[in-house]
């Protein structure tokens, strides 16, 4: 018989698993309690249950709770993990640790079919969806899980290619029974497969993010294929007009190439897409790879962007790169 993994289930789901040996809803969130708030990776050591239930979990469950195989330290004390599943797939986790922010970056998939072109996780391929179990051990398996604040989905993968596990993780991680981080504190990143967008903000509180790249849509389809067949100003007009609840983020992500997207041109792009919303938009440094032509933009164009922004009304900040030296920051997640 294959064992049910419960990292991964929902206190519900664990209620659907052992009522029919005879036991309740208490039970299910002492066991989802033990998994998702301490971590337990032994079901022998799950509290506040029966020895039997215990015993008879043991032979229909397993924690799904598993270590990473390898880690890296960045200078700037970021770390990089390394996972495998079961089945062989390959993704990474990071670290991130920032004074009271603690925020861990996870994958949604083993690579990455979108294709983008200035990001090297694409050039690793696609190796599969990972389950929201695989999602949310990412979180717990790590030493530092007792310290995470804050989630970001901007690792491997597109989130929106896997949906229903993203969705399910998110419900977990927010959840009481679950991580009870607040739905505040966890962010999604998309390139905007637009069905998906509209999903995430029906069925959750969490932020959105959405990868930019240009403000101009022919300049955009030629870097993030995705733009063929979803109009980033679709997609932005969707983001302007849905009922935002307070304190929930609705921002873009703007990686800034020096002298491809960094002109007076598109500063004006931006304002002219932005105008009269509420969004936020990050500007990011871009992280080139080894034979890369391009370079990130200076540090002086990427400030004078932020305070034209400002002064248009527009909200936007400047993302610190970090664990550049151990490939771990954003664009450069590919298993090498």
């Amino acid at each position: 018989m294959v064992k049910k993994s419960l990292c991964g289930l929902t206190a519900d789901e664990i209620l659907d698993l052992i009522e029919p040996l005879g036991y309740n809803r208490a039970h299910a969130v002492s066991i989802s309690n033990s998994i998702y708030k301490k971590a337990v990776s032994d079901i022998s050591y799950i509290e506040k249950i029966p020895i039997r239930l215990k015993e008879e979990l043991l032979s229909i469950a397993l924690s799904g709770i598993y270590l990473p195989l390898a880690s890296e330290v960045s200078a700037d004390k970021s770390v990089k993990y390394l996972f495998r599943t079961e089945n062989g797939k390959e993704f990474e986790t990071v670290y991130i640790p920032d004074n009271k922010r603690n925020t861990v970056c996870v994958s949604t998939q083993s690579g990455c079919r979108m294709g983008c072109l200035f990001c090297i996780t694409a050039r690793y391929g696609f190796r599969g969806n990972l389950t929201a179990g695989e999602i949310v051990n990412q979180i717990l398996a790590i030493p530092q899980a007792a310290k995470v604040t804050h989630v970001v989905f901007m690792g491997m993968g597109e989130p929106m290619d896997n949906l229903e596990n993203v969705l399910k993780a998110c419900s977990i991680i927010t959840a009481e029974w679950g991580l009870s981080i607040s739905s505040r504190n966890v962010t999604v990143s998309t390139v905007g497969i637009m069905p998906g967008v509209d999903q995430f903000l029906q069925k959750t509180d969490c932020n959105l993010t959405l990868s930019l790249y240009s403000p101009f849509s022919e300049e955009r389809k030629k870097m993030i294929p995705m733009e063929n067949k979803y109009p980033v100003q679709k997609i932005v007009d969707m983001m302007k007009n849905f009922p935002v609840k307070k304190k929930r983020r609705l921002s873009l992500a703007y990686v800034m190439v020096k002298d491809l997207n960094d002109t007076d041109w598109h500063l004006e792009g931006l304002k002219s897409i932005l105008k009269g919303s509420k969004i936020r938009i990050n500007l990011l440094h871009y992280h080139p790879d080894w034979n890369d032509q391009n370079y990130s933009s200076s540090a002086e164009r990427m400030q004078f962007f932020k305070h034209n922004l400002i002064v248009s009304g527009i909200s936007a900040s400047i993302r610190k790169s970090r664990g550049t030296d151990i490939s771990a920051a954003c664009g450069l997640l590919a298993i090498r």
